[in-house]
């Protein structure tokens, strides 16, 4: 497992956001209550063991019709040319540049969205889909989550360095069969932002919905209710 998809796409626009100005998006945690991460194994894996290929995750994503007004589909974000590295998290170091650079779970069956929200476009949500058997779903995104534990650590891009803050955050306990969340802080040049990152595990599927806490609450069910659809 050399890197996740999420994490690099919150370094590297974190990184981008160090150089040109943090959105403070506060207003958008305001309802986010942090506490232990939830990560419950069990349960039955009704969506079965043969994993799904990229072209039928990519049917299962959100749309902006999906959505609903006000949402915009976002292009992908283009390759940072700096390095960018993690300093006083040695577990998410380890994980090597892809971590930081754009790198994806080292699993070939995927399929990714992102949008933008609202008439200026500040609030952000992406999806990410994969498939693979259930335990290797669960072995990767157990190890990731846990690197992402550390409390306090800092991203350098260039010369620019951006403090994260890192809290547990539960997730439903009844959605899927194990859930992980994460809630990070990112402050830089005085200003900061606010990024939910969640994962379900439903079966041979794991859904990843990261972005303004708000917009990660509100469309995580229809995330993962897609996601399991079999249209």
């Amino acid at each position: 497992m050399r890197g996740y998809t999420t994490t690099a796409l919150v370094l590297t626009t974190l990184a981008s956001l160090a150089l040109t100005g943090c959105s403070d998006d506060s207003s958008d945690s305001s309802g986010t209550s942090p506490a232990a991460a939830s990560s419950s194994r069990g349960g039955s894996d009704a969506a079965g063991a043969t994993p799904l290929s990229s072209a039928a995750l990519s049917k299962r994503l959100l749309t902006e019709q999906d959505l609903g007004v006000g949402y915009v589909h976002k292009a992908e974000r283009a390759q940072h040319d700096d390095e960018v590295s993690v300093v006083g998290c040695p577990a998410l170091a380890k994980l090597g540049g892809d971590a930081a650079t754009g790198g994806s779970l080292d699993f070939p069956r995927k399929a990714k969205a992102a949008f933008t929200y609202g008439a200026n476009g500040t609030s952000e949500v992406s999806e990410e889909l994969y498939s693979d058997t259930a335990p290797k779903l669960s072995d990767g995104v157990d190890r990731i989550f846990d690197a992402m534990a550390c409390p306090k650590y800092q991203v350098v891009s260039g010369s620019a360095a951006i403090d994260v803050t890192t809290q547990t955050s539960t997730a439903p306990a009844d959605l899927g069969e194990e859930q992980w969340s994460h809630l990070l802080t990112y402050s830089a040049a005085g200003r900061r932002s606010v990024v939910k990152q969640t994962a379900i595990r439903a079966g041979n599927i794991v859904v990843v919905v990261a972005g303004s806490p708000a917009l990660v609450d509100a469309h995580l069910d229809k995330a993962l209710a897609k996601a399991r659809s079999h249209s």
